[in-house]
């Protein structure tokens, strides 16, 4: 694990593209069998693959205790270590360094750090959690204790790019930089790319069943003109649903739903896997749940009181009936062999086509994405006009000669979505509410990212969620509390928020040179990783935009 941080902080250390992948590749090819995969892995920041359904569920609070009873320090010690920084990697490293901290025994080795993690995950309580974490971290040093709590915590930020991994195993490896992106889609692990790599066995990656893919994600666009200067015309044109995205698995009588985070949500929606079951073809769908009642899409609001739910009951079902809305193929069957086809490679149109022979809309409870065609301005606006007034978000519009890309914003697919603009930012430090918020953590200072990965406020907000949601977030913000100043405090950031506005304004009050005006809480992301929120770049953008004129802005996360 040592050596890994070593080459994590000579990533962190430089800026440059080619700096990053040669020092990642050159490490890459001395690792064993039984490092590689998860020396890949951590470079993502997790400690798990993506796909895989753990969680370590130790929080900052658990993370300071163990850091301080091993060094010695006092409680609270770790907290005002973490003022300097604002990064819980680097506190422990600080605090293990100023208290001239020796580590127990040698140093752990990259699998003995998995067989942590899986403990920890394992464990039950926050005692035996706490006792698996000290267990790790009473062997390392500081460079190695950083890591292992960056990892933990989700906060990587050493500016390492999914890109990057991939050029780095290419070079490691001596293979092409294409045959290692598709390897990549189709296993959704790259750590298991990399084994492929290696051993010169690309070509066997293949699609698995119940494996989630990412999402391909669209672009965000200003307007109507914007969109056919970066298609063209004609392009194809879908309604942008305002519910859960979500991938429908199928093989004979087995369905399962994973969510845009890859998790399997499939007891939560029991009513649309009953439903799919009963179909006669295979596949994968990519889609969205919605909540929907005499032939509308109703509000996001309604859907969320079935989020995070598990067998809903009958009368839930009732009050908040879901469709699924599927709008792509990724895989279809079965073949001869009994086995699906993989579609990621086809182009959008031939995927459509493949879809629509399933017959959805003849299936009560499930559809297919409204689809037209645009070939001018006016066109797309009409249709804008036409989906809004069916409760949707905006458009979604596409160049049908694309293909499927998990996990990439390409210029395949736009979004379009005129009313307010929005920006998924992240929540780095909260207030205590007064008035009739008195005794809760209702004011939220929020962040995009900077360049290196650097979390640069853009401003606060407390109006949007209901209650129930300021109760829920005001318990996860404490518990999540890195440093507390009273009045104000610090949080670790995990929560994404969609924050709306009215514009953008320069401003030298927040670090990223920009203030929203006006913001507040469109809604609360919970799909949504923090290493998907926007960045300073986007907000740039959307300035100019706006003082070039285009009043019309848009969602730009998704």
């Amino acid at each position: 694990m040592h050596r890994w941080s070593e080459v994590a902080a000579r990533i962190a250390a430089t800026s440059r593209t080619s700096e990053k992948v040669g020092a990642l590749a050159a490490y890459l090819r001395t690792l064993d069998p039984a490092q590689l995969p998860l020396a890949v892995r951590y470079m993502t920041g997790r400690p798990f693959a993506e796909r895989d359904p753990r969680s370590t569920g130790i929080g900052w609070s658990a993370i300071a205790a163990v850091a301080q009873e091993l060094v010695g320090a006092h409680p609270g010690a770790l907290g005002a270590v973490y003022n300097e920084s604002s990064d819980l990697g680097q506190a422990v490293h600080d605090l293990f360094v100023s208290h001239d901290y020796v580590p127990v025994g040698e140093r752990p080795t990259l699998p003995e750090v998995d067989a942590a993690f899986a403990a920890v995950a394992d464990a039950r309580g926050t005692a035996a959690k706490c006792a698996a974490l000290r267990a790790l971290l009473e062997r390392c040093d500081a460079p190695s204790a950083k890591s292992v709590v960056k990892i933990l915590s989700g906060d990587l930020r050493i500016g390492l790019r999914e890109g990057h991994l991939e050029a780095a195993i290419a070079e490691a490896f001596d293979q092409p930089l294409a045959d290692v992106q598709t390897a990549g889609m189709l296993t959704g692990d790259l750590g298991h790319t990399a084994e492929l790599a290696r051993d010169n066995a690309l070509s066997q990656a293949e699609l698995v069943m119940f494996r989630p893919l990412k999402s391909m994600l669209a672009s965000p666009v200003a307007d109507e003109d914007e969109v056919l200067r970066r298609l063209g015309s004609p392009v194809w044109v879908e309604d942008k649903y305002d519910g859960i995205r979500a991938q429908l698995h199928k093989q004979r009588d087995v369905v399962r739903l994973f969510s845009r985070d890859l998790h399997d949500i499939s007891d939560g929606y029991p009513e649309v896997v009953a439903i799919a079951r009963g179909q006669q073809w295979d596949g994968i769908l990519d889609g969205e749940l919605l909540a929907f009642r005499d032939g509308m899409a109703l509000p996001f609001i309604q859907l969320q009181a079935r989020l995070g739910r598990k067998n809903p009951s009958a009368e839930m079902q009732l009050q908040v009936p879901v469709i699924y809305v599927a709008f792509d193929l990724l895989a279809h069957g079965p073949g001869a062999d009994g086995r699906v086809e993989p579609m990621l490679t086809v182009p959008l149109h031939e995927r459509r086509a493949r879809l629509d022979s399933l017959r959805l809309p003849e299936v009560p409870g499930m559809a297919t994405s409204n689809l037209l065609n645009a070939s001018t301005a006016q066109q797309l606006s009409t249709i804008f006009d036409a989906s809004q007034d069916r409760g949707n978000e905006g458009l979604m519009v596409k160049d049908p000669e694309s293909s499927y890309t998990p996990g990439r914003r390409g210029y395949g697919w736009l979004k379009l979505k005129r009313p307010l603009a929005t920006l998924d930012c992240v929540v780095v430090g909260v207030e205590v509410g007064h008035g009739k918020r008195h005794g809760v953590l209702s004011d939220v200072t929020f962040a995009v990212r900077g360049p290196d990965d650097e979390l640069l406020t853009v401003g606060k907000a407390y109006t949007g969620l209901t209650d129930v949601e300021i109760a829920e977030m005001t318990a996860l913000l404490q518990d999540i509390t890195v440093a507390d100043g009273g009045h104000y405090r610090t949080v670790r950031p995990q929560v994404v928020l969609e924050v709306a506005f009215d514009a953008v304004q320069r401003s030298s009050r927040h670090r990223s040179g920009y203030a929203l005006r006006f913001p507040r809480i469109a809604r609360w992301r919970h799909d949504k990783p923090v290493e998907e929120i926007d960045t300073l770049e986007r907000v740039a953008a959307v300035a100019e935009a706006q003082g070039s004129g285009r009043e019309q802005l848009v969602d730009p996360a998704g």
